[in-house]
């Protein structure tokens, strides 16, 4: 262990006064950043103007970090609780918490011709994770452009739909905060019943559910697509996450369909057509976007469970949903191939994948497993409620997917705490260890190989 060096602290502290920088990994100034940002949502939520009657510290901090973290939990109705005010910062924080403040400070750098610097260099590549500047700069631009474009078009039919029922400005509020929150997989509504009174609305299912997809495959692959716009010319990274996703939504649905149809609590009552939108949004919300047009309370136990491990699959890389990702479990299933029929390279689509790559995935898979295994031993102390809710609850959470069954309302503080600090972990804790894995110095020294038993 090195002594501490209180010169070398001196000469640290001048530097910090002198420059006003601190020497902080990328993670680190990420971690702040978004903690900065759900501390400044919290006291603003908490403020008179922006709640009906009154709302607890600790209630505007659950809501912050759930709209930062883009997870969609909450312990109170955001419609009868939140002013119009109230919100629109909640649709403010879950933009900004979505794209990502680098997004923003990036671009806001490029359009004041700023150069960036080293350190911020280092921090949107470790936010992207990217290598190259030049791509940090493009991925940055694309991003907010697709956003944009994307959420314009949704706003747009969502308006003119609910114009039909509603006044105009009343749909129109409907139209943006749905549209936003659906890009952006955050799962957060203006109705109590989330989207149940729409479960056979055919729009709102389909568009819901694209906006939620397009969010959750990544802008890596959306520019790629949009770029290359032929299958052959797209990357090997690209095809994957493309097929994958394909594969996951069209089993889930198969599955959650056959699972449910015969359930009184969920879609036995529906037509045959409302059964199958109502399986297809509740498979694609599963990929961490949080929405429900059936109670999830009132699922079978082995939904429950087929849902959990969509949950923790979750969307592509350098997208708005979170979960291990696709990239990382097709990784895993690669690996487990391989090593089965003694392949000698991890290959995918005629690829190699690198031994680093494999490294990095097995260790987000056990570090998540095990805050889930954590979480949910530390909830079942405080909460009375079935283990399969506080299990569901926990996961929902560490892969911010904003779906509960009917857990959220009725956590004790200790709980809503673990909750918070869960989201946080679960929205930025992938990137701090593949950026800490990714930098870790390699050592000289090597030593003996030995035979140890496993399996």
């Amino acid at each position: 262990m090195r002594n501490w060096d209180p010169r070398q602290s001196l000469r640290h502290y001048h530097h910090v006064k002198r420059t006003g920088r601190l020497n902080a990994s990328p993670p680190a100034v990420l971690a702040a950043g978004f903690i900065t940002l759900i501390l400044v949502g919290a006291l603003l939520l908490w403020m008179p103007f922006s709640n009906q009657q009154g709302i607890s510290p600790l209630t505007a901090l659950f809501s912050a970090a759930s709209a930062v973290t883009i997870t969609g939990l909450s312990t109170v109705d955001i419609s009868s609780t939140y002013t119009p005010l109230g919100q629109a910062i909640l649709l403010v924080l879950v933009q900004i918490g979505g794209l990502g403040f680098i997004t923003f400070s990036i671009v806001t750098a490029l359009a004041l011709g700023k150069r960036i610097s080293l350190k911020h260099q280092a921090l949107a590549q470790a936010a992207f994770n990217q290598t190259s500047i030049a791509t940090v700069r493009q991925t940055a631009r694309t991003t907010i452009k697709i956003t944009l474009t994307i959420e314009a078009i949704a706003i747009g039919i969502f308006t003119v739909w609910w114009w039909r029922e509603t006044d105009f400005y009343t749909a129109l509020g409907r139209g943006i905060f749905h549209g936003i929150m659906a890009f952006n997989n955050a799962g957060m509504s203006l109705t109590s019943t989330h989207l149940t009174n729409y479960v056979d609305d055919p729009v709102l299912v389909i568009g819901t559910t694209l906006l939620v997809i397009i969010g959750g495959i990544g802008f890596t692959v959306l520019n790629d697509i949009r770029q290359k716009k032929a299958w052959k010319t797209l990357a090997p990274y690209t095809k994957i996450v493309l097929l994958g996703t394909a594969a996951l939504n069209l089993t889930g649905f198969a599955l959650i369909w056959l699972l449910e149809y015969d359930n009184p609590n969920t879609l036995e009552p529906l037509s045959l057509s409302g059964q199958a939108l109502a399986a297809w949004l509740q498979n694609v919300s599963t990929r961490t976007a949080g929405f429900n047009s059936v109670d999830i309370a009132g699922l079978e136990d082995s939904t429950t469970l087929v849902m959990m491990l969509y949950m923790f699959i979750g969307g592509g890389s350098l997208s708005l949903a979170s979960g291990i990702k696709i990239g990382t479990f097709i990784v895993l299933m690669a690996a487990a191939w391989s090593y089965i029929f003694q392949r000698p390279q991890v290959t995918l689509l005629k690829r190699a994948i690198s031994a680093d790559t494999v490294q990095k995935s097995l260790a987000l898979l056990l570090i998540m497993a095990t805050l889930i295994f954590c979480g949910t031993l530390i909830m079942t102390l405080f909460e009375p409620a079935p283990f399969i809710s506080i299990l569901f609850e926990v996961v929902s959470a560490i892969t911010t997917t904003g779906l509960s069954r009917d857990l959220t309302p009725t956590l004790s503080a200790p709980s809503q705490f673990l909750v918070i600090f869960l989201m946080f972990v679960g929205r930025l804790g992938p990137l701090t260890l593949i950026y800490s894995l990714s930098t870790q110095h390699k050592g000289l020294v090597r030593y003996p190989e030995t035979t140890f038993q496993v399996g």
